[in-house]
């Protein structure tokens, strides 16, 4: 699928960020205007399938999603980031994509919901009740938070909930939550920055397992998952090194 995508800035650097669900390419402005001010990046930005104008899709696997992008992106770019889901295509994507530095900011690696035995079962037979009662308390924990971001940030982020595929959600997050990454070396130099909310995406085990392998964990304490809305200072600082 030919995903809609944008290339802004005149940097040396070629950088690559991929959003997460329910998201969109300009839910990353807030970052990309800090990025472009310091003159060293051209960034590409995009909408994944069935997010933003980007098409709708029959389809909405990890594979799907992950092919998409390497259609999309350039091989061998100076980094690539990936922002929750985003994060989890991106490591399916890693590997052909192969630029100097891939960049995980809270990604999708496993979900703390139950997959195994009766609770398992019990959670997954009515995935839209157990889910939306889940996401309703993630709203309310996130409410304060999104409600301090900037009128434009948030016009944009209820646009890209608007244009969203939400028929999506339940098997995304069900192929998430019952294919984690595997704990092995990286396939590119990689960063993971993780946030005070990181364990409902990335459990901590997962995360100890990685670094033992290479992985660069980075962790930012008092910020929550939506870091490089909330704080893209603090975000861009975070990342300026590898990025």
């Amino acid at each position: 699928m030919r995903l809609h995508s944008t290339t802004t800035g005149t940097g040396d650097l070629h950088v690559g960020l991929i959003h997460g669900l329910g998201a969109a390419e300009s839910t990353w402005n807030p970052l990309l205007e800090r990025m472009l001010a310091t003159g060293r990046y051209t960034v590409t930005t995009l909408d994944l399938r069935g997010h933003g104008v980007s098409d709708r899709a029959s389809s909405y696997s990890l594979a799907a999603f992950a092919d998409d992008i390497v259609e999309a992106l350039p091989q061998g770019m100076h980094s690539v980031v990936g922002h929750s889901l985003g994060g989890a295509v991106l490591v399916r994507a890693v590997a052909r994509l192969r630029p100097a530095h891939a960049i995980y900011l809270d990604p999708g690696f496993g979900l703390a919901l139950p997959t195994r035995g009766l609770e398992g079962k019990l959670f997954w037979a009515v995935p839209p009740l157990t889910l939306g009662v889940m996401a309703r308390l993630q709203a309310g924990k996130s409410a304060m938070v999104h409600d301090a971001l900037d009128d434009d940030v948030r016009s944009a982020m209820k646009l890209s909930q608007k244009q969203f595929d939400a028929k999506m959600a339940t098997k995304v997050l069900r192929e998430v939550a019952f294919h984690p990454v595997a704990i092995a070396a990286p396939e590119v130099p990689s960063t993971i920055v993780l946030s005070d909310d990181s364990p409902a995406v990335l459990p901590e085990a997962l995360a100890v397992g990685l670094q033992r392998k290479g992985w660069d964990i980075r962790r930012l304490p008092g910020i929550h998952h939506d870091m490089h809305l909330e704080d893209p200072d603090r975000t861009l600082t975070a990342i300026a090194d590898v990025l």
